[in-house]
């Protein structure tokens, strides 16, 4: 399953499920943290709920457009109660996850995966042990709410470059996916979105998060390959299979097994 997008829609806007699963994002994450005052925690799970039961079984997770369930954290009083929804949903997403035993009970109340959402130091110190959890599918990066917890101010995204190759890292040696980045805040600046996107793909992120379907095709076209990427590519391939084991540099580079194989992964990315 690739996640390049995964969309945020509020637990309580039940009109708005439909719409977001139907936005184009590779995944539509309901919310029943954040974007949930506490005096409406109670209403929208019910409402999230009701909503499920109206719809066919969830898919398994690694069909395309999974629907996942941000849950509330695990100290707070809601999460038991949102346990009762782990079945019924693709994948449950852990915010503030901090502890690989909160994921265990996500996967014993019948979570068909799960997401930890890193966003504290704490989270940051076990996150070999969360990426080694049974169920995981990725990591997440809470960029935002990190920078809180660690006291950050006025933090250029430079400041938190060691934390991300952390969970790409932590996720490389744990056999999981890649990780998926933050949010990007800034609504309507597609420049700034596209640095963001192209950022966190050097760095070896599978995806983002998004807060607007207006992100989207910006997360999408971000995470693909340019055109000249392509082209090296194909030569790339094409200067080896001519070569025929032999030694080949392609623009004045050597190709070895290392080149050749980030190649063929360019090509995979393209065909989706």
């Amino acid at each position: 399953m690739r996640l390049r997008s995964l969309l945020f829609v509020p637990g309580n806007r039940p009109e708005r499920f439909d719409k977001a699963l139907a936005a184009g994002a590779d995944a539509v994450i309901i919310d029943l943290e954040d974007a949930v005052a506490p005096s409406d925690k109670a209403g929208a799970r019910e409402a999230v709920r009701g909503w499920l039961a109206m719809r066919p079984a969830a898919p398994e997770p690694s069909t395309a457009r999974p629907l996942i369930l941000r849950v509330n954290g695990a100290d707070t009083p809601w999460f038991d109660d949102d346990l009762a929804l782990a079945a019924s949903v693709s994948a449950v997403m852990l915010p503030k996850a901090e502890r690989a035993a909160s994921l265990a009970r996500l996967m014993a109340a019948g979570a068909r995966a799960v997401l930890p959402l890193v966003e504290s130091g704490t989270g940051l110190a076990a996150l070999d042990e969360l990426a080694r959890a049974p169920g995981v599918l990725c990591l997440a990066f809470g960029s935002i709410d990190l920078q809180v917890d660690l006291g950050l101010r006025d933090a250029l995204e430079d400041e938190l470059l060691p934390w991300r190759l952390q969970l790409v890292l932590a996720s490389r040696l744990a056999g999981i996916g890649p990780p998926i980045d933050g949010v990007s805040t800034a609504i309507d600046d597609a420049e700034r979105l596209h640095t963001d996107v192209r950022r966190a793909r050097r760095l070896g992120f599978g995806g983002k998060l998004c807060i607007h379907p207006r992100q989207i095709e910006g997360v999408h076209r971000g995470f693909a390959p340019s055109a000249d990427e392509l082209d090296w590519a194909r030569r790339v391939i094409e200067a080896a299979g001519a070569a025929g084991g032999a030694a080949v540099a392609v623009d004045g580079k050597m190709v070895d097994t290392p080149v050749l194989k980030r190649a063929e992964a360019l090509l995979r990315e393209a065909q989706g």
